[in-house]
């Protein structure tokens, strides 16, 4: 009996050593230091949470020798290294209401050893709002409490839509957070995005101006966009059938691509000079363009009666005129073709009466240009030696002219009807193979005729160049 009552006894007691051991978490768990810049209001007994799911409590909380705060955890499962912990804080309203928010690493990295050290490149500390209120200044901290008063003011009597904003607020904030997270995370990257965003917002600088005149560009470009925007509506409405008989026109132009092979094939040969033909024909193109430019104004000119075309228009008029004249006209030409033949051979000493003109009008006095007239007479005075008088030779001033009325062919004689180069020397033309005889001008002796002029030699006759012919 009382061997069985110790025996109750020692089981009791192992009962309540098994108990606990339990009660006290026994060696199961794993103990860490946690390494923050700053503790955070923690507290000892605070919850160890993953995933909003408590694994373990704040054991103690100490100051490390180099001012960090180092809290000592004790979780149910083991850390990965990747791991990261985070201060957390249940409402922004409540004091020592913390907890340790731990992001686990992977579980194929090696696992962190018991008593282990997550250093502050692993936690993230929190930041109070009286801490971020003190780094900011007196105005700026007045201009944020005037924010957060207009936003009561633009918020009252709206409190559905600020509802459907908080609603997004939330995960906005919580996407924020995990950019700025990652940000952190990857430094040297970050690091880098933020020296090469200099650079390149330093290029921008320097073209600021080249960048401002774009931006007005694209805005005048813009306006007339819109300014065109009905003219835009019509062209976007058309542009589904255009795209779909587009459609059409293409696959119907693979068949003719390959018709065409055939054509290409055949003008390679003749393009082989093309290209050298272009470049002859550039400058002539380039010196083209004016000439263009003109014939264009000729063809068609603004007013009337100015250019080709009002010419052209006027053809059919003339050519009416012209068909009722033309019998008039041939006749006319048939009767002055003599005169014509005639004139023609004098059309130098023509020519030479037109050019002469401007020197004998070349003279001029106080009132203007003047011809001086030189009148020459021969045979009209005889000079007088005793009375050293000049003694006219007829009784009147008329009888110097009896000379040309009475004496036969004395117009020919003084050269009125010399043929054409009768007035010059014989023989005065010379070649290689000998003199010429080319003059007087004769016109293959349709000249020479009775009546026509004289074609005596002026060389051959005694009175010389103007005078009467010879014997």
């Amino acid at each position: 009996m009382r061997v069985g009552r110790i025996a109750a006894l020692v089981a009791l007691a192992l009962a309540a050593v098994l108990v606990v051991v339990v009660l006290m978490g026994g060696s199961s768990g794993h103990s860490y230091k946690l390494q923050f810049e700053t503790g955070g209001q923690l507290v000892k007994g605070n919850q160890v949470l993953v995933g909003g799911q408590p694994i373990g409590i704040v054991d103690a909380i100490t100051l490390a020798d180099d001012g960090l705060a180092e809290v000592e955890i004790t979780v149910d499962e083991p850390l990965h290294e990747g791991t990261v912990a985070v201060i957390r804080s249940t409402s922004l309203s409540g004091v020592a209401n913390r907890y340790v928010s731990v992001d686990p690493g992977p579980t194929s990295e090696p696992e962190v050893e018991d008593g282990g050290i997550l250093t502050p490149e692993e936690t993230v500390s929190p930041v109070d709002l009286d801490q971020l209120f003190a780094t900011l200044d007196g105005p700026t901290r007045k201009a944020l409490q005037e924010v957060v008063e207009g936003s009561a003011v633009l918020y009252t009597g709206n409190n559905e839509e600020a509802r459907k904003s908080y609603k997004y607020l939330g995960p906005a904030l919580q996407s924020g957070q995990r950019l700025l997270a990652d940000l952190t995370r990857d430094e040297r990257v970050f690091s880098q995005f933020l020296v090469r965003g200099s650079s390149v917002l330093g290029a921008v600088a320097e073209r600021r101006q080249d960048l401002s005149a774009l931006t007005q560009n694209a805005n005048e470009a813009l306006s007339a966009i819109a300014a065109e925007n009905e003219s835009l509506d019509r062209t976007l409405a058309a542009l589904p059938p255009a795209m779909r008989q587009a459609n059409t026109t293409f696959v119907n132009l693979r068949a003719a691509f390959d018709d065409l092979d055939s054509v290409v094939a055949t003008a390679k040969p003749a393009t082989r000079d093309l290209a050298p033909f272009l470049r002859d024909l550039r400058p002539v193109a380039r010196r083209a363009v004016p000439v263009v430019g003109d014939l264009r104004l000729a063809v068609a000119r603004s007013g009337p009666a100015n250019d080709l075309t009002d010419l052209l228009l006027a053809a059919p008029g003339l050519e009416s005129a012209g068909a009722r004249t033309r019998a008039t006209g041939i006749a006319a030409m048939n009767d002055t073709q003599a005169e014509v033949e005639l004139a023609r051979a004098y059309s130098p000493d023509l020519v030479a009466f037109i050019t002469k003109l401007g020197q004998a009008s070349a003279y001029y006095d106080g009132n203007g240009h003047y011809v001086r007239v030189m009148p020459a007479a021969s045979n009209i005075f005889d000079y007088n030696e005793a009375t050293s008088d000049l003694d006219p030779l007829y009784n009147s001033p008329a009888q110097q002219f009896d000379f040309f009325s009475g004496t036969p062919n004395s117009l020919q004689a003084f050269g009125f009807f010399r043929c054409p180069g009768a007035a010059t020397e014989k023989n005065a033309g010379w070649t290689p193979a000998g003199p010429t005889n080319d003059h007087p001008f004769l016109d293959d002796g349709n000249l020479s005729s009775p009546g026509d002029c004289d074609a005596t030699p002026a060389g051959d006759t005694p009175y010389g160049v103007y005078g009467p012919p010879g014997p």
